[in-house]
């Protein structure tokens, strides 16, 4: 039974200001930070047995201790932790959100496609972490500048569908001189499948009728890459 004026030493209110996540930040930079006390803040209270970030840190220990990990969770994954409601998950949930979407905000910046690697940077912000298959085609003008990125298709876990007619569509309607296909790979296996490999043979010859040349087709997974163009295949 609680006391009267009783206060919770894991309250993070309680502790000393310098180990406050709030004004660590303000103090010291965002810099300073661990993971789990950047999480903290966005969950902002804890509950009577643990704090803020006590409870961030379980969070981050679930998911290896790994940003990228925990990016992979869902609303209901993080609903299962205690002091974790639907507000909560669904505010750390954007904020790393926000931290994806980060490199789109220079669009002013060319960049150049000067291999499968620049290929891999560039597609980056669009298929980390993603628990699908998406098909992507990057439109490149003919400096090799990319002039954008389009989403083709979104599938399941095993598998997504890619139309070619919709494919050329893109590229023509946005005047672009050359294509390269992406598409990503949840499980990590970076060996094209047949249906890789014919739906590659496919689309070149369909880009050679009207001189928009695929460079290459990238398989995408979050800890490397495949590309078609390294390997001879395209």
């Amino acid at each position: 039974m609680a006391t009267k004026g009783y206060e919770n030493p894991r309250k993070i209110l309680n502790w000393c200001e310098e180990d406050r996540p709030r004004e660590k930040l303000v103090r010291k930079g965002r810099a300073a930070l661990s993971d789990a006390e950047l999480i903290a803040i966005l969950i902002g209270s804890g509950s009577m047995e643990m704090s803020a970030v006590d409870l961030a840190k379980i969070i981050m220990a679930s998911a290896g201790n790994n940003i990228n990990e925990l990016a992979k969770l869902g609303v209901k994954d993080l609903s299962k932790y205690k002091g974790i409601g639907e507000a909560k998950a669904i505010t750390i949930l954007a904020a790393l959100e926000l931290g994806r979407r980060r490199n789109d905000i220079v669009p002013t910046r060319k960049r150049k496609i000067k291999g499968s690697a620049s290929v891999y940077e560039e597609m980056k912000q669009y298929l980390m972490d993603k628990p699908h298959e998406e098909f992507w085609i990057l439109l490149l003008n003919r400096a090799n500048d990319v002039m954008r990125a389009h989403q083709v298709s979104v599938g399941g876990v095993s598998g997504t569908v890619a139309d070619i007619k919709m494919i050329f569509k893109l590229a023509i309607d946005n005047l672009a001189s050359s294509i390269i296909l992406v598409h990503n790979h949840p499980s990590g296996q970076l060996t094209p499948s047949p249906f890789d490999k014919l739906l590659t043979a496919q689309i070149k010859e369909a880009g050679q009728l009207l001189d928009l040349p695929v460079l290459d087709h990238m398989i995408f997974t979050d800890t490397g890459y495949y590309s078609f163009m390294d390997e001879g295949e395209i």
